[in-house]
């Protein structure tokens, strides 16, 4: 790897769960002979900006990268998506005329919850969760939705926003954390407009998706049709490779109260051996003949 517009590397959301199965994918991949460390191009959404934040960091191999999941998390604070908060996720989409549309609702939601809650205590948390606070040299894009707009934010070292804050903004889920604030916007998950955002990665000859939660709707396309436009837009002879969740990865040893709460060793080791079971596919000499 490594050389341009080669590989991308696409890192999909899932709370702290995702956070551990991803590390743990990676891990097991990079222990096959893959190591994803080293891809031209990496997009992250929501949990998955925190993984590519650590990944590229340049300080975290993958192998130590997955031992820092192999904690039980215990104190750390847990995300929680009760019926109500679903059930306005739910008429914001049967309201909305199309994606855009429905992501303003989401994002009016968000603000409206927020009201004058400290957004710098969770920034805080994420700051202490990553191991730079600096722009990696390795091209990373960390995704963000425009809480007003329902626009995309692509952010990267020439953005002019801060890696926290970036991730921060990512990682910062309606209803659950308020918005955050970057430059003179206020920023929500980038997972509201695609678990994975993986049309970022067009242009690059071979594209990996890690997507540890596989649902989507007509107006949040799920992984695998954000994976099949990327695959029609870019033709014949692009190679796509996916390393899909789904409830026996991310519920494995039941360890926590679900994608959004805290980290256990059962994620990590989970995600680890998702590899190794090869879910149709392996890595091969000579690169990743994955497909999920």
């Amino acid at each position: 790897m490594g050389g341009g517009r080669d590989t991308a590397l696409v890192l999909g959301g899932g709370g702290l769960t995702g956070v551990g199965w991803e590390s743990g994918i990676l891990c097991g991949l990079a222990r096959a002979g893959a190591d994803l460390s080293r891809a031209d191009l990496v997009v992250g959404t929501s949990a998955g900006s925190l993984v590519g934040a650590q990944l590229t960091s340049g300080l975290l191999t993958p192998e130590e990268l997955y031992e820092s999941q192999l904690g039980d998390g215990s104190g750390e604070a847990v995300a929680r998506f009760g019926a109500g908060l679903v059930a306005r996720y739910a008429l914001a989409m049967a309201r909305s005329r199309d994606a855009t549309a429905y992501r303003r609702r989401v994002g009016a939601m968000a603000l409206a919850a927020a009201g004058g809650a400290d957004e710098s205590e969770r920034r805080e948390v994420l700051a202490a969760r990553l191991v730079s606070h600096e722009w990696p040299e390795r091209r990373l894009v960390v995704t963000a939705v425009d809480a007003l707009s329902g626009e995309l934010a692509a952010f990267d070292r020439e953005s002019g926003a801060g890696l926290v804050d970036a991730v921060s903004a990512s990682c910062a889920v309606p209803g659950v954390w308020p918005p955050v604030t970057v430059g003179q916007r206020r920023f929500i998950d980038g997972g509201i407009r695609s678990a994975t955002n993986a049309d970022l990665a067009a242009g690059y000859a071979r594209v990996v998706i890690i997507a540890p939660m596989t649902l989507g709707s007509g107006l949040v396309p799920s992984p695998a049709a954000r994976a099949a436009r990327l695959r029609a837009a870019r033709g014949a002879g692009a190679a796509d490779h996916a390393v899909p969740g789904g409830p026996q990865d991310l519920r494995a040893q039941r360890a926590g109260p679900g994608p959004a709460g805290p980290r256990g060793p059962g994620r990590a080791r989970a995600g680890r051996g998702a590899r190794r079971r090869g879910r149709r596919g392996l890595v091969r000499p000579g690169g990743l003949t994955m497909e999920g």
